[in-house]
């Protein structure tokens, strides 16, 4: 039987996202049960994508990617994919009506990964910003909503506000991993062999004026999405100010990231500023 397959389709997702992100994977949790297993789909899509262009370094990743793309726009043509992943994507691609536009950009975007290794315009940060990250957060806003094109039209700036800061605080917390590793820069205009406190300032303050932003935006959710998306805006802020506290020149020497015990500290405050309506 289809749902069956849709069961274990499902069942294969939710493990994606909590074997690559136990962050993203806690704050799923705290989403209301009926928009839950959508964002497991989502995020099992975007991570495969990503695995590919940024792991797989043994393999040949662009015939990977391609028919991985060629299997996703299979999928959602016919509504089923012997991808377990694919199949869970294209069910709340359908279901909630998410524009083709959104993850044609994240696979574009993904795609550069592949072969560009430098944004050296504000222009191109930002397209790449764009598809990688707001996207996702446009395509979670979806379901979070329930496909109500009013509020989503009202919410949307912060929500790709929200995607942008999540994406921004990977990369200041990756820098060593993408330069060295793979030969990335993302920033314009910042040399990463020399970042200097200066460099880490002006991304620190976009940063934060992206989280402030996106704050606005998490108050006027629905209150089934609400919770989670705080938690994992708090958990993100959290890092932001742990790599705030790093001197520039150590930030390509280690990886910052935040313990459990802080993230259960963090998430018993969440839950109080949410129970109190102080968000």
């Amino acid at each position: 039987m289809k749902s069956i397959f849709d069961v274990v389709s499902h069942a294969c997702s939710k493990t994606v996202t909590n074997a690559y992100s136990t962050s993203f994977s806690t704050a799923t949790k705290m989403l209301a049960p009926g928009i839950r297993q959508d964002i497991y789909n989502i995020y099992g899509f975007v991570r495969f994508a990503d695995e590919i262009v940024d792991s797989f370094h043994n393999y040949k990743k662009e015939e990977l990617f391609d028919d991985f793309e060629k299997d996703l726009y299979k999928a959602l043509d016919a509504k089923i994919s012997l991808n377990p992943i694919l199949n869970s994507f294209q069910e709340t691609v359908h279901k909630y009506e998410i524009d083709e536009s959104l993850y044609r950009s994240f696979m574009r975007s993904m795609r550069q990964d592949l072969y560009k290794s430098e944004y050296l315009t504000v222009e191109e940060y930002q397209e790449y910003i764009y598809g990688s990250a707001d996207v996702v957060g446009l395509m979670c806003l979806k379901v979070f909503v329930k496909g109500d094109q009013m509020q989503y039209d009202a919410l949307k700036q912060s929500a790709m506000s929200l995607g942008s800061a999540f994406q921004k605080v990977n990369f200041l917390r990756d820098l060593k991993a993408d330069y060295e590793d793979l030969s990335r820069s993302y920033f314009p205009d910042v040399n990463l062999s020399q970042l200097d406190e200066l460099s880490k300032s002006r991304i620190i303050a976009e940063i934060e004026e992206d989280f402030k932003k996106g704050l606005y935006g998490i108050s006027r959710l629905p209150v089934e999405a609400k919770f989670g998306v705080y938690t994992a805006y708090v958990y993100y802020k959290k890092l932001l100010h742990k790599l705030k506290q790093v001197p520039s020149l150590n930030i390509m020497n280690q990886r910052i990231r935040v313990p459990d015990y802080q993230k259960a500290g963090l998430l018993a405050k969440s839950y109080i500023s949410y129970r109190f309506n102080l968000i």
